[in-house]
């Protein structure tokens, strides 16, 4: 794996470093020698949630504007997280279709790294890394044609309070966990090792990469024309989606959902599905389908017919849908 440097050392908003594996994508695209690039990155306080998600439902905008927050939407999907300069955010691009595989290896090669600090590291189903059995790092993935793209935070430490106030966490994640509940379930890496923010992030370098490769001013101008993709209100924002009914509910193992439905006479005219669930394939795959079909257990099966919702959406099956819809089959 090699460590994709930057030849300046400024520190930019959080969209650059998105647009730089994008980047870093089209290198491995255009090298044959090249399978995996990775890089590190710190950013001022920021919020960054997934595609998938509603702003209004998952970031506290006043919260941020008071206290000079900023926020951005990624294209991977998951949930909301915070990010300062006490934390480290890691970004890994390789040479693959499976993101499934991608990120296995990817955890993997994270959980060992720590583990070689002495750190009690593991991870879980739901794509975090654990130290103590707290979590010390959230993860999420895209892909893009021939590449995988595994991104995540990893704790070092955080202001606490912001992480907590600028991230609006639903009423099912309050009445499942609780502030204190949340707090009891994250650790940082400061709490366990000795080591500075700086010889920790060598350290991640010389046991995860064997070799650099350098950018320069070409490669920077490039990447900021990526990223002016990521900075339009309309990216930021979304679709306002149309509605006259939501279904809001969580399924274990696969994330929380908003489902915002426009009916008319029974009928589906509009579909939009937010949440912080991993995505695997394109969700619109669903939503096509089932414009037009009959608000009813039975019609939304038949417009799936052949449809695997696992390879759209992680763990994810048609009658996890239909729980959410307030719909099952009649027997």
């Amino acid at each position: 794996m090699k460590y994709l440097y930057l030849s300046e050392k400024t520190v930019r908003r959080l969209p650059f470093y998105l647009a730089m594996e994008e980047y870093a994508a089209h290198l491995l695209k255009a090298d044959d020698s090249l399978d995996e690039l990775f890089f590190m990155w710190r950013v001022k306080p920021t919020v960054i949630f997934g595609r998938n998600q509603l702003i209004d439902s998952e970031v506290n905008v006043g919260y941020c504007k008071t206290h000079g927050i900023e926020y951005y939407r990624r294209k991977s999907g998951g949930g909301c997280v915070y990010a300062d300069m006490d934390n480290i955010m890691f970004s890994y691009i390789t040479r693959s279709d499976d993101v499934t595989t991608t990120f296995s290896h990817y955890t993997h090669a994270v959980v060992e790294m720590l583990q070689g600090l002495g750190l009690n590291a593991s991870d879980n189903s739901r794509n975090d890394i654990m130290v103590d059995g707290r979590k010390v790092s959230g993860n999420a993935f895209y892909h893009l044609p021939g590449v995988s793209i595994v991104h995540g935070t990893m704790l070092y430490d955080t202001n606490m309070e912001n992480m907590l106030m600028a991230i609006t966490p639903s009423s099912v994640k309050l009445d499942s966990k609780g502030v204190k509940s949340v707090q009891s379930h994250i650790t940082t890496l400061s709490e366990h090792l000795t080591m500075s923010i700086e010889d920790f992030w060598s350290h991640v370098e010389k046991t995860l990469c064997d070799g650099t490769v350098m950018l320069g001013a070409g490669d920077v101008a490039a990447i900021e024309k990526i990223e002016e993709g990521y900075l339009t209100p309309e990216f930021i924002l979304g679709n306002n989606p149309r509605c006259n009914m939501e279904r809001d509910g969580r399924i274990d193992g696969v994330g929380e959902f908003k489902i915002s439905l426009e009916l008319n006479r029974n009928i589906i005219r509009e579909i939009s599905i937010a949440g912080d669930f991993f995505l695997l394939g394109d969700l619109n795959i669903v939503t096509k389908r089932l414009r037009g079909v009959q608000y009813t257990a039975q019609a939304i099966v038949d417009a799936l017919a052949g449809i695997d919702m696992s390879h759209i959406v992680m763990n994810m099956t048609v009658l996890h849908l239909l729980a959410l819809l307030g719909l099952e089959i009649q027997s």
